[in-house]
């Protein structure tokens, strides 16, 4: 788990714009947020808050994240971006999670989720990541997935086959996300995309600010 100091410093960043009555402290609000993110269960995380003598409902939690729209901030510009996508089980229906990740950072550039995966939808995907980050001259890390590297080409952009090296950042990510999610019995059971996305979204901001 991540040190407290750390979490104390990430946190403040946390907007709750959101928040029109709410008893409970701001700074108490941010530092659940974070908490959870950083890997601590709903229920854990309530547990921190009573040592606070705040009594809230897990619910409260997970809707204060929710409507947090925390996401990884704008305006990067990578040398090189590893680009990948991982299953994301909802329930009983898998999603693909594609993400663009800065391999000398550590950062998520841009995360998005899925019902399917096909070369126009990776396309939309980096589109988006173009909006977002300057990487026209980035070179883009791939595997051999051939919906990729169609979707690269058709944007003119330069990428190359890696799969160990830099490349390997992505998966390292994917599979702390999935430790990550299913540490606590999936924190996506019962949840539809959206909810799963933002709480990914989140996830990610999380991670950039504490790397």
């Amino acid at each position: 788990m991540p040190e407290l100091s750390r979490l104390n410093g990430s946190s403040s960043g946390i907007q709750l714009d959101f928040v029109e009555r709410e008893a409970t402290p701001r700074e108490l609000m941010r530092l659940s947020i974070q908490l959870h993110l950083a890997k601590l269960s709903l229920s854990d995380t309530v547990s921190v808050l009573e040592r606070f003598g705040v009594e809230r409902a897990r619910s409260t939690i997970h809707n204060w994240v929710q409507k947090a729209d925390l996401q990884p901030a704008a305006g990067k510009q990578p040398d090189h971006v590893a680009l990948d996508e991982t299953v994301i089980q909802l329930d009983d229906q898998r999603y693909w999670l594609y993400a663009a990740i800065d391999p000398k950072t550590h950062e998520f550039l841009h995360f998005k989720l899925y019902s399917t995966r096909t070369t126009a939808l990776t396309e939309m995907f980096l589109r988006e990541l173009t909006e977002k980050h300057d990487v026209e001259d980035a070179v883009f890390l791939v595997d051999s997935a051939l919906w990729l590297k169609a979707a690269l080409h058709h944007l003119g952009l330069r990428f190359r086959y890696e799969k160990h090296g830099n490349w390997n950042a992505v998966e390292r990510l994917f599979q702390e996300i999935k430790r990550h999610t299913s540490q606590f019995g999936n924190c996506f059971r019962n949840a539809d995309p959206a909810t799963a996305e933002t709480w990914l979204q989140s996830y990610a901001y999380c991670w950039n600010q504490l790397i």
